[in-house]
């Protein structure tokens, strides 16, 4: 079984939410921070209050770019994401531009995703391929082109799409992508059942708007350890 501190330090606490209220994200940001996740996962405009919030945290704050549909020109994205470095933001999820990808403008997928990395100098970028609007080529090709465009992790799902995270897809993505980059799972993962499968199949991140039923669920496994980590 995988220990509570390597489960903790493999989650984007998030909340993406389009009604997200300052209060949401403060308790998220403490979430995050008693719990000691990867990073709290916000939309562009709480960047700033999550970063204020875990200044002195080892949690990190990924923010979203492109999000949730991917439609907007490499330029924008990349000047969300000069924005969001700005505003404290250590990690970067963005959406590729789907309908290029379906349309074979594989230069364009590929430069977009370069415009991103380009912006964020060095912190993390994660693309988010949308899997459940993709086909089995697709998705593989998507890898490939977010590997080539110097990315550091592909990732499953916004959340927002027809599907979420599956285990063949993590799988599949883990073989195109090879131990040189990350795997995130995310879209679905609300168990801790579900999150120990994506993590088998070869995930290196999950994101989940459930972390702390997750956690609780791990620390129940292991009651000597109930008393040190009380619900918030």
């Amino acid at each position: 079984m995988i220990s509570i501190e390597e489960l903790a330090g493999m989650i984007d606490h998030t909340n993406v939410q389009r009604d997200a209220t300052e209060e949401d994200i403060e308790l998220l940001c403490h979430e995050a921070d008693y719990y000691d996740f990867s990073c709290a996962c916000v939309t562009p405009t709480h960047a700033s209050l999550a970063s204020e919030l875990l200044e002195t945290s080892d949690t990190g704050v990924c923010v979203v770019i492109g999000f949730p549909f991917g439609v907007q020109t490499p330029q924008a994205k990349a000047f969300e994401a000069e924005e969001a470095i700005a505003n404290g933001a250590s990690e970067l999820d963005m959406v590729i531009n789907i309908g290029a990808l379906k349309s074979g403008q594989y230069p364009l997928v590929q430069a977009d995703i370069a415009a991103v990395v380009g912006a964020a100098r060095g912190h993390v970028v994660k693309v988010i391929l949308e899997t459940g609007l993709l086909t089995h080529d697709e998705k593989i090709t998507a890898c490939q082109l977010a590997r080539e465009a110097g990315a550091h992790y592909v990732k499953t799902s916004t959340g927002f799409g027809v599907s979420g995270a599956t285990v063949e897809d993590v799988r599949l993505m883990r073989e195109v992508v090879g131990m040189e980059m990350g795997v995130k799972a995310a879209g679905g993962i609300r168990d801790l059942e579900t999150a120990l499968a994506m993590i088998e199949a070869g995930a290196s991140k999950i994101g989940t708007s459930t972390g702390v039923q997750i956690m609780e669920e791990l620390l129940k496994q292991d009651e000597p350890e109930n008393d040190l980590l009380s619900p918030i």
